[in-house]
């Protein structure tokens, strides 16, 4: 089996006082168990990753950690009750480790109270000489991902169980996929087998379905033409009374394709001259790829206006695809932001960025962790016939981006199409949906009513693409309500119904009920009765179990404790939230009895 695509990490350290979150796989707590959480002050970051790291290596049979790692901090996270989780990127004799991941949990006083890993063996591989040469290990990546291969560097992929010596390289311009792009590539250093080779996107639409829909000859032509037509103001209006220093903050107005006229948030930069750039969420931008296939937002094509005014509600302008880009990216960071604390995609206070007209016919939509930001497909003219730039496709993407800054949770293998399988990558499509719904009950824009579909304005013949409270509905993936042993080798979109019926069932609860103008009836494995405790209070437990107790390998056993851990730090471990995290999961059939055997 193949190993997944380990994207190249920005290693920082963030610290976040609100109840934000941090991440791992199985939870290990010492045999003293933990302090009691109080409030502290005075205490930095980097005391708080010296006390982590010195805890890894002093608790090394639970850590993992081995002679010859190095550990650097890429988040520290302090909770209001005072504990601490830092996550953990590793090191073996200088050479990176693919799935060498882990987070160190210390209490208010810094004393360790536990441990989240990703791999559960040792990251030693057998040798440290490669039997390939760099320039054989880059010819290789670039005859499979059929492309522009980079510099290889030597890693240590501890994936899938094991540790061996292999290159990671980059590969630009790659032809594997209807748009091209940067792959990643792993290639054995001693056997010279292909590890894994990788998209750095992560598609909307996989290339399974856009296969499926194809053969059912359906086309996806959504409405548009919600919006207004503005005509512009005059250069009087224009014209300030009084001194403007530029750049200045104005407030425009947008017609968009799917969510009628929307406020704007601009940046004006002249008397008469307006950017597509929001001051007041840190600089965040969409601009236009004009038809190229950029991974490069620096060369993209910024919008302006001399008005302030953006779009007319169809495709005739440019600019109307821009305003639903930009109006969803920025109601996806103010959706992280009030409820979570969160500021930006990555916590660290920059700029969210999206390009419009993605190359030429993309029928898709993609997170780029290369570009750092949102890339939006025209469609192709034929099967989908309009740009993917609705709010909830925005917000599922944008979450990719969440996950990739924190539990970098990961598929357990790719395909030679492209497809990606196993429950960490089913996971993250799961939380990509979950927190995309949010978004739009965030927003809770009239046109585009919150709701738990996903994809309902994309002009399917059923209606909607993904739905949580009742995942099979979906004929198309063929996404699935329960658990089976099979899950954990299923396509991601298609496991994802797991975790996101568990969600649904935690939030609302199941059986049938009509919520917002939308009729859901949410059914349970073992026919049991779940009462849900609300989207709030389900949506916060959800967010702290994936930035403090997800890795990288966190399958669906794992989610579970993940979130009854994070249920137990919210609300307290005998709470009426913590009972119903467990009825929920059993109620799609993941539980204690039914754990597998370890797999990673």
């Amino acid at each position: 089996m193949r190993g997944p695509h380990i994207r190249s990490l920005a290693v920082a350290v963030a610290v976040t006082t609100a109840a934000t979150g941090l991440a791992g796989t199985a939870f290990a707590g010492p045999a003293t168990g933990t302090d009691r959480a109080t409030t502290s002050t005075g205490v930095s970051a980097a005391s708080v990753v010296t006390a982590a790291r010195a805890a890894a290596f002093a608790h090394a049979k639970a850590t993992g950690v081995t002679r010859g790692d190095e550990l650097r901090a890429q988040d520290v996270l302090i909770d209001p009750e005072g504990a601490r989780h830092v996550r953990f990127v590793r090191t073996h004799q200088g050479m990176p480790v693919l799935g060498g991941d882990l987070v160190v949990h210390l209490s208010h006083r810094l004393a360790y109270t536990g441990v989240t890993r990703a791999a559960d063996h040792s990251v030693s591989p057998a040798t440290t000489r490669p039997e390939l040469t760099a320039t054989q290990a880059e010819a290789k990546a670039a005859a499979v991902a059929r492309g522009d291969a980079g510099t290889a560097e030597l890693v240590v992929d501890a994936r899938d169980g094991g540790a061996a010596l292999a290159y990671r390289i980059p590969v630009s311009d790659s032809s594997t996929a209807d748009a091209t792009g940067t792959r990643t590539v792993v290639v054995d250093a001693v056997t010279g087998t292909i590890r894994s080779n990788t998209p750095d996107s992560d598609e909307f639409l996989s290339p399974r379905l856009l296969d499926t829909l194809r053969e059912r000859g359906e086309t996806m032509d959504p409405a548009t033409g919600t919006g207004t037509a503005v005509q512009p103001k005059s250069l009087a209006s224009a014209a300030a009374s009084r001194a403007v220093h530029y750049p200045a903050t104005a407030s425009g107005t947008g017609a968009s394709l799917f969510v009628g006229k929307v406020p704007l948030t601009t940046t004006r930069t002249a008397r008469t001259s307006y950017l597509l750039k929001d001051p007041t969420r840190w600089g965040t931008e969409t601009r236009d790829a004009s038809g190229k296939e950029l991974e490069n937002f620096a060369q993209g094509k910024k919008f302006t206006t001399t008005n302030d005014k953006w779009g007319n509600g169809t495709l005739s302008r440019r600019d109307s695809a821009a305003v639903d880009a930009q109006y969803g990216i920025t109601k996806t960071l103010d959706f992280y932001k009030k409820t979570f604390g969160r500021k930006g995609i990555a916590n660290n206070g920059k700029a969210a960025r999206g390009m419009v007209h993605f190359g030429k016919k993309v029928a898709n939509a993609f997170w780029d962790s290369t570009c750092g930001c949102m890339l939006y497909g025209d469609g192709d003219g034929d099967m989908f016939k309009k740009p993917l730039v609705v709010i909830d496709v925005t917000g599922h993407e944008l979450t990719h981006g969440v996950v990739d800054a924190t539990a970098k949770l990961e598929p357990t293998r790719v395909d030679e199409d492209g497809n990606q399988f196993g429950e960490p990558g089913s996971l993250n499509e799961s939380l990509a949906d979950i927190f995309g719904s949010n978004v739009e009950f965030s927003a809770n824009n009239a046109k585009n009513p919150p709701n738990y579909l996903i994809g309902e304005k994309l002009g399917l013949a059923q209606k909607f693409l993904r739905r949580l409270d009742h995942p099979s509905l979906d004929k198309l993936e063929g996404t699935i309500d329960y658990w089976s042993p099979q899950t954990y080798d299923a396509e991601v979109h298609a496991g994802s119904g797991v975790s996101s019926h568990a969600y649904y069932l935690l939030a609302e609860g199941s059986g049938r009920k009509k919520i917002g103008g939308f009729t859901y009836d949410s059914p349970t494995y073992d026919g049991s009765t779940v009462t849900g405790i609300g989207r709030t209070k389900a949506t916060a437990i959800f967010y702290r179990a994936l930035t403090r107790y997800m890795v990288s390998t966190t399958d669906f056993h794992d989610a579970r404790i993940a979130t009854l851990k994070a249920a137990a730090d919210l609300y307290g471990a005998n709470s009426t939230a913590y009972k119903t995290v467990d009825q929920a999961w059993a109620a799609v059939n993941v539980t204690v009895a039914n754990t597998p055997a370890a797999r990673h």
